[in-house]
């Protein structure tokens, strides 16, 4: 199920551009850009659906294993020393896309945490990690 209207549906199918870093049949990953920190992923799953609630099970089900995935990949090729794994439901909760989404966030020792976000420096900044991520 897609949302004709829904940004993150349109990035799933190729409407709108996006670093993709994993895609398998019922998740897509992309770096974030508006990013808390450079390397902030987003994990999606191809149903659309507002709240983490209105997912079927089996959807939900693939949502760990890729978030496992996406985290080891940011581990080991960033590097960075650890990451937060956030999901927000409503809009009081801070969810700005209405489609369920998982902020994969990349973390350093002795750097604080920011939770405001961000940008890359430049568009070929965001290319270059792309490709370490991707490589």
């Amino acid at each position: 199920m897609t949302d004709p209207d829904c940004v993150f549906c349109k990035i799933v199918a190729g409407h709108i551009p996006s670093f993709k870093l994993f895609e398998d049949d019922h998740v897509f990953a992309f770096l974030d850009i508006a990013p808390f920190e450079k390397g902030h992923t987003l994990l999606v799953p191809k149903h659309h659906a507002v709240y983490l609630t209105d997912l079927p099970e089996p959807v939900l089900a693939h949502l760990m294993p890729a978030a496992k995935h996406v985290a080891a990949l940011l581990l080991a090729r960033l590097p960075c020393d650890g990451f937060n794994v956030l999901q927000n439901n409503g809009r009081c909760a801070t969810q700005v896309v209405p489609h369920v989404h998982f902020h994969i966030v990349p973390r350093w020792n002795g750097r604080a945490i920011n939770w405001i976000s961000g940008s890359y420096d430049s568009p070929d900044e965001i290319a270059d990690l792309h490709r370490r991520l991707t490589a």
